[in-house]
Order: structure tokens, then sequence, then C-alpha cells
């Protein structure tokens, strides 16, 4: 009996029990764990493969140009952030499908942060994005967010909102894209790093570094605060794209400085004086936002950084008749289901453009311009069968949009 213990061997690999670290015993044979651990490789790879090759299938990945065509049809200019954008979705998601194999170079994601003021587009670029993509897109506050043991939501929530758009798949989950919005608001307020607890700066900062670099996080999948006794679900973030997107209000100010400061000279004083202050943003740089007050290894995982331009005339102009969704389209639509027909004056709109860079609204204030204008008819018209057709001309526009309602709208900006 004891030389037949002793004559053992794997049944896979031929290895006798005396060379082997553990041999298991089976119904008719045994196994080594040497072709335990190449069976579990095998099994890896092969599910790997498997899971790139249903993401090929649900994930539309289009070439960078295609997607910048995409986005024109949405988004008016910003030519600058659209090919930026493209091009880090692009390898983002390539680096997502990449055939499993020994590779001597990994591949990281590049993390997106736009800098562009209220009202030029961020947080529509980073929608039509995961709309063409076809994968899970949540947008998350970061004003909401609070550094653990204060009143708020924690960092994590940011992953149970995604995992809600996701309805609740996880694997479909961990390929989605964030857009976490208003990321200058949990700036610190000063440059020097805090000792002590910060509610809204630096505490912030440093819980959302685990998650933009990749990690394995348990999200309560219902929120945190008001469920307390829910299971986790765990959620790796490697492969989850983050965007963020900020106003970065007053950085111009630390441009302005780094850029008077860069070099001296007669030379450098002429290129000075031809960068206007409303074009400072596109030379907006790591330093700039670090001198902001977001901390070095925050901005370290948004290694792409892009900026919006503020819109003009001509561009605001163009939001309100040119996209697919364009704010007169969906009004004439809207008054189409009432069968009455609405029509705008070129100089109706230009009241409207007007408006909006007086106040500064930006593309949202278009549409808080738009309904001040056209609640009247909204409310009157549908009971009153006999109207067919309404012209907004720019005296009928200048007659609804009061003193009053101006001064409320210029409030809200």
């Amino acid at each position: 009996m004891k030389e037949k213990k002793e004559s053992l061997s794997c049944s896979f690999c031929g290895r006798d029990k005396k060379d082997t670290n553990v041999l298991i015993a089976g119904i008719n044979g045994h196994i080594c764990d040497h072709c335990i651990r190449q069976a579990n490789g095998i099994v890896n790879e092969e599910l790997d493969s498997r899971e790139k090759r249903e993401l090929s299938r649900n994930i539309r990945l289009v070439k960078p140009t295609e997607i910048k065509a995409f986005l024109d049809e949405y988004v008016i200019g910003q030519d600058e952030a659209k090919r930026v954008l493209s091009v880090a979705v692009y390898n983002h998601y390539k680096r997502l499908m990449q055939p499993t194999g020994d590779h001597e170079v990994e591949i990281e994601k590049s993390n997106i942060v736009l800098v562009g003021e209220t009202g030029t587009g961020k947080t529509l670029l980073a929608r039509t994005v995961a709309r063409m993509l076809n994968v899970p897109f949540t947008i998350v506050d970061a004003t909401v967010l609070t550094e653990a043991g204060y009143v708020g939501e924690d960092v994590e929530s940011i992953l149970s909102r995604l995992l809600q758009a996701a309805n609740y798949d996880v694997r479909s989950a961990e390929r989605g894209i964030v857009f976490v919005d208003e990321i200058d608001k949990i700036a610190r307020k000063s440059d020097n790093p805090s000792i002590t607890r910060d509610v809204s700066g630096e505490g912030v900062q440093q819980g959302l570094l685990k998650l933009l670099e990749g990690a394995k996080v348990n999200v309560p999948p219902q929120g945190g605060r008001k469920h307390p006794d829910q299971k986790f679900i765990e959620i790796d973030t490697r492969n989850i794209l983050f965007i963020a997107g900020g106003a970065f209000d007053g950085i111009q100010r630390y441009i302005a400085r780094r850029m008077n400061t860069k070099a001296v000279g007669y030379q450098s004083a002429k290129e000075r004086e031809s960068i206007s202050n409303t074009a400072l943003l596109r030379y907006v740089s790591p330093q700039d936002l670090k001198s902001f007050g977001l901390i070095p290894e925050l901005i370290g995982r948004l290694p792409v950084l892009t900026h919006l331009d503020a819109l003009d005339a001509a561009s605001l102009k163009s939001i309100l008749t040119d996209p697919k969704n364009a704010l007169v389209k969906q009004y004439v639509r809207l008054f189409e289901m009432d069968n009455i027909k609405l029509e705008f004056k070129e100089e109706a709109l230009d009241l409207i453009v007007e408006k909006a860079l007086e106040f500064k609204l930006g593309a949202r204030g278009l549409r808080s311009i738009c309904e001040a204008l056209l609640n009247d008819a909204m409310f009157h018209l549908p009971s009153d069968e006999r109207t067919e057709r309404l012209v907004i001309s720019k005296s009928y526009a200048e007659q609804k949009l009061d003193l009053a309602v101006m001064k409320q709208l210029k409030a809200v900006g």
C-alpha cells in the first residue's frame, strides 16, 4: 500500500508526486499544482478573449475623424476640444479591445479634463460621445461629494450612479464613461496643503485618486447613506473613462501670470500683446490647474487637458438653428404638435443671441430666454383653435422679454 502511494503521478503531465508541491486526487486521476496554474491561465485567457469579443460587439468603436464628425452634428464649434476628446476616447476603447497575450507595453488609460466657461458644451460633448459608443454614462456633480465623516455623498456614489445607468450590469459599468462636473469646486482654497480635515477641498480630491487611477472598489448599489445594510458590489475602475469638467473661474489670472514671467525681451512683449484675455484659456496647462488648487496627484491622473472657447454671437446663433436638436427645431416641433406653424425672424434670433451675450448665460441661457419669450404663446395658443401660425419678430420678442424677466435672467446668470 505504501509503494502504491509513492508511485502516484499527475494524470496530465506525468510528474511524480515527489516532483510536485500538491497532487490533488480526483475520481479516476490526479492533477498537480503546475497543471492547475497552467489550466487557470488558459481559462482566464479564454474568458478574457471572450469578453473582448463581446465588448467589440457591444461598443460601437469608430475612428477619431468619425467621432468628431458625429460631434459636429450636435455641438457647434469647439474644434480643438472635439479633436482631443475624439483621440482620447478612441485610444481608450482601443486599449480595452487589445488582444490578450504577453505584451511588453501596457497601455494606460487617459482620463480627460475639459476647461471652459459655463454653457460652452462640456457636458454635451461627453454625453454625445457616450451615446455614439453605446456605453453606460453618468454625470456626477463634484460639489455634492464630501470627505468621509461629513454629511454628503462619498466618492463611491459616483460608481453607484454608473451602476444604475448600466442597469446593474457590472461588466457593462466597468467600461462606461463618468463625467465629473464642477471639478474646480473641490479645489483647495490655498496653495498650502491642509493638515486638518477640509470639508470641500483636498480631502475629496484624495478620495478621487483611487477611482481615477484604477482600483477595485466596493460600491453600495443604492448609495451608502440611506441604505447602510445593503450588500456591496465590487467594481474595477481600470477601464472606466473619467471626463472631468469645470469652469475654473479666475484661472486666467494664473495663465496670464505664468505667461508674463515666461520670457523677457521686446519680442515676448509683442507676443503677449497679441493674446487677448478671452483667448487665454487656450494656453491652459497642468501648472495652472495646480495653481488653481488641484493637487498634483489628481492632475497626474487626468493627463489629457483641453479647453473650450467662449461662445461668440455666430456660435450662439448656430446653436439656435443648426444642430440636429437645435432649440428652434425643438420649439417648432412642440408647436407642430398643436397644429401651429412657428417661425422665427432673423432679427428675433439676433435679439436672443444679444441678450445671451449681454448676461453671459452661454448656450444654457438661450433656452431660458426662449422660454421667457414663448411662455405666453405656449400657454394660450393650445386652447385657441383659430391660430395656425405664429411669427416671432423682433418687436414681438422685445415686447415679451420685458424688463422684469430680464432682471430675473440676469440674477440667474
